[in-house]
């Protein structure tokens, strides 16, 4: 494939936020008697803006959790490198319960790929205390193309100019990833985050592009966008006439999973606490509601099971980003 790279400025890691090393963060303090938790509010960290998916999923738990403890959780934003800046905080906090996020699974198995060695969010410096939810990708292109499938898209002849929702992201690599499989020629043109993306696509300053399905959904409906497949391994429960990646003959397979993360040395006793509240979130009809609403998959696994799930991913995104020769534009 001719593959170029257009725009680099817009998402490229914040290099003063990813300086913020473990190192710097000076480690946590150790944990503290279960016995005493929960002691004052439980702080929810969104390492994203608000008001996108990741903040949304985290105020719809703070409620419940909050009602079933009896503290205050209260969600906070704090923005920068892919959530690396809040991961990297929040791994400074004492080992208490009182500090949690919700970490993405592409700040571990996808941003670290392309970050230096120091700036790399391990799952090792975390006590994960549950799988919250899975968010598809889907690839999208304008119906002004007249594209209804990708052998559309195939067929056309022309060179492709996609959208990615940042540098490190699950948009960026399962594009690379498609794109590096195709005998489409293709221009990557990355953004901050899944709207700007879109509003350019709507534009026809893009040609497609790769968001979460729950940011595309509404312009689908409308007629505005047409989906041409879905990254995840099975077909979408809300997409299901749209093929997958792999149906199709690529092997690209990326979602986005979501998960609470706590400081390491977060005492055992804490942790099944707070699994336990989350757990009885999971089961209220309000958040039940939400998940439908946003479109996303209960991936409700204990924190072992998470820690597998994405140490594997990890594995095979640096396998298939070695196999097909893809250069992400980052440090690594």
């Amino acid at each position: 494939m001719n593959h170029h790279r257009l725009v680099h400025g817009v998402a490229a890691i914040s290099a003063g936020a990813a300086a913020l090393s473990l190192t710097a963060c000076g480690g946590n303090l150790g944990g503290s008697s279960a016995e005493d938790f929960p002691n004052g509010a439980i702080n929810l960290t969104v390492g994203q803006d608000a008001g996108g998916s990741t903040d949304l999923i985290a105020r719809a738990l703070a409620e419940p959790v909050s009602d079933d403890l009896g503290v205050p959780v209260p969600v906070m934003n704090k923005p920068g490198a892919n959530g690396a800046l809040a991961a990297q905080t929040l791994a400074g906090e004492n080992a208490d319960g009182q500090n949690l996020m919700v970490i993405n699974a592409s700040l571990i198995a996808i941003t670290s790929l392309v970050v230096g060695e120091d700036e790399v969010v391990s799952l090792d410096d975390y006590e994960i205390v549950t799988g919250i939810s899975q968010d598809d990708y889907v690839l999208v292109a304008n119906a002004d193309s007249g594209w209804e499938s990708f052998e559309d898209l195939e067929g056309s002849g022309q060179t492709v100019d996609f959208a990615t929702t940042g540098v490190g992201t699950g948009s960026q690599l399962s594009q690379e990833l498609l794109f590096n499989q195709t005998e489409v020629d293709g221009n990557d043109v990355p953004f901050d985050g899944g709207s700007p993306a879109l509003t350019a696509l709507l534009g026809n300053q893009v040609d497609v592009t790769s968001i979460q399905l729950g940011e595309a959904y509404p312009q689908i409906q409308a007629g505005e966008i047409v989906p041409l497949m879905v990254f995840s391994t099975d077909r979408n429960q809300y997409l299901e006439d749209v093929p997958t990646a792999t149906e199709l003959g690529y092997e690209v397979p990326v979602a986005q999973y979501r998960a609470i993360a706590a400081p390491k040395g977060t005492p055992q006793e804490t942790i099944d606490t707070l699994k336990e509240s989350f757990d009885a979130a999971f089961e209220t009809q309000a958040y039940q509601d939400f998940n439908t609403n946003a479109l996303l998959t209960p991936y409700q696994v204990d924190g072992d099971e998470v820690v597998a799930d994405w140490t594997e991913q990890r594995e095979t995104y640096e396998a298939l980003i070695a196999e097909y020769g893809i250069d992400m534009g980052g440090d690594a």
